[in-house]
């Protein structure tokens, strides 16, 4: 009952949030059902609970609806879990109209995503696909930037595009079943000829490329995040893009073996020139929202190219990866948040000298910069090393070149601190105040998680190693 308990306290509350009328009543509710979320997501790591959950779904097209857990499903689906409080308190003093629509469709979304990471059928792993996307698409549109018309247009034709594409490529495997069934097993067991995964294989690649992104299918990502509201940002950025990820370890890799081993190298080649393309975009950024997004870009190109090195060092520093990118760019978005709602702008070239004024919120955010870069005793650094190990083993000089966006990475954040707290104040930060308490508390709590895992990893190197086959 536990992973369907996941689904189902977001589902549900996300549901009965649309009835609240009241902004606050909606915000508390939100609040309140993200944290039971959290309370059972936690329980779910321990080894001590069912992990499955299996019931007649619809059986006239050999579907179920079946849900189980292993580690990579532990890792994702705590990263959600923990994600959603830490977005709604930081962003606790937000307003937005229509609030409950607003909360509900957040909600509705982390339901899609839980699913998403807890799916055992490929169908069923397709509908939570599009219940992850299809309130992001309303999110965007109704309480986004001036542009968020046309950039979440932008957003729905490249992630239809890659839905349909999925869509034919799970159907094709389908009709390939000798019992025609979406089962996780059924579809682990298919024997495809060189040429069958040769097609279906992109199918379902460039669906899941688009959403991790990497080149050249990025090109909607950066307006997304700058125009989307910060909160849906966090998600999207913070959980949403390992949607991608995820799908090539569990569905794509297995199923795909000689395809993978074919256009593996040419997969790796686009993760590497996406990783310097967009340190090199991020560097020239006067946009704070602008520059996380492609520092993104960066970090999964990363993660992509140590994937396709099939190498198990490197998967399992992937792995730890999804996890501590995601709490750590949520970390970024926050600061950007509280500068933004402060000072009301998000321009390197209007900021400066916020040291002085926010002696806390820089220090935080100093602590969270070096895990961009992962220094040493942050936990982005554990799955950074594993990375280039695994990339380095299977081709140095891809890792060499992957190993520049290491000092572009230092270049653009060490730059965004320096421009945004050092120096001299100027008129937009001459009477800044520090970030408030709920702001200082979750960051507090995101430092802790970054210096704890970055000094003692073996709990997140532990499920890495619970992987079903």
């Amino acid at each position: 009952m536990v992973p369907l308990l996941l689904i189902l306290i977001p589902v549900i509350s996300g549901l009965l949030t649309f009835f609240l009328k009241n902004g606050n009543a909606a915000k508390n509710w939100a609040l309140f059902a993200s944290i039971a979320t959290l309370v059972v997501g936690l329980y779910a790591v321990c080894p001590c609970c069912k992990l499955d959950f299996d019931a007649a779904w619809i059986p006239l097209l050999g579907t179920r609806f079946t849900l189980s857990m292993d580690g990579l499903s532990k890792i994702l689906t705590l990263l959600t879990a923990i994600s959603f409080p830490l977005v709604f308190v930081s962003t606790y003093n937000n307003e937005y109209k229509q609030s409950n629509a607003f909360y509900g469709l957040m909600l509705l979304s982390q339901a899609g995503l839980m699913g998403v990471f807890l799916a055992s059928d490929l169908l069923l792993f397709y509908f939570f696909w599009e219940l992850a996307l299809i309130p992001v698409y309303f999110l965007c549109s109704i309480w986004g930037g001036e542009k968020r018309i046309a950039v979440t247009f932008k957003f729905f034709i490249y992630t239809f595009v890659g839905s349909l594409l999925m869509l034919v490529g799970i159907l094709s495997l389908y009709f390939l079943t000798p019992d025609h069934s979406f089962a996780l097993k059924s579809i682990y067991a298919l024997k495809l000829s060189a040429t069958q995964q040769n097609l279906t294989f992109w199918l379902f690649f460039i669906a899941f490329a688009i959403k991790m992104p990497i080149f050249p299918l990025h090109t909607w990502q950066p307006d997304a995040y700058e125009q989307s509201p910060t909160a849906v940002t966090m998600i999207l950025s913070g959980v949403m893009v390992k949607m991608g990820i995820y799908a090539v370890i569990r569905w794509l890799i297995p199923v795909f073996p000689l395809a993978t081993e074919k256009f593996g190298h040419l997969i790796i080649l686009l993760s590497v020139i996406g990783m310097i393309y967009a340190s090199l975009i991020a560097i020239k950024q006067d946009d704070v929202k602008r520059l996380i997004a492609y520092s993104s870009i960066a970090h999964i190109g990363l993660m992509c190219a140590a994937l396709f090195s099939m190498k198990t060092i490197g998967w399992n520093g992937v792995m730890i990866q999804m996890f501590s990118h995601g709490i750590n760019v949520i970390g970024l978005w926050i600061v950007a948040d509280a500068i933004e709602q402060k000072l009301g702008t998000r321009k390197f070239s209007e900021l400066g000298g916020l040291a002085q004024k926010a002696p806390t919120l820089a220090i935080l955010l100093l602590v969270l910069a070096f895990a961009n870069v992962a220094l040493p005793l942050t936990n982005a650094f554990v799955g950074e090393f594993l990375m280039f190990n695994g990339l380095f083993q299977y081709n140095y000089w891809m890792a060499g070149a992957a190993g520049v966006s290491i000092i572009l990475g230092a270049v653009y954040t060490l730059n965004m601190v320096q421009r945004i707290f050092y120096g001299n104040t100027v008129i937009a930060t001459e009477n800044a105040v520090d970030a408030n308490k709920a702001v200082t508390f979750i960051l507090t709590i995101i430092v802790i998680m970054v210096l704890g895992f970055g000094v003692y990893p073996q709990p997140l190197l532990d499920l890495t190693k619970q992987i079903h086959p």
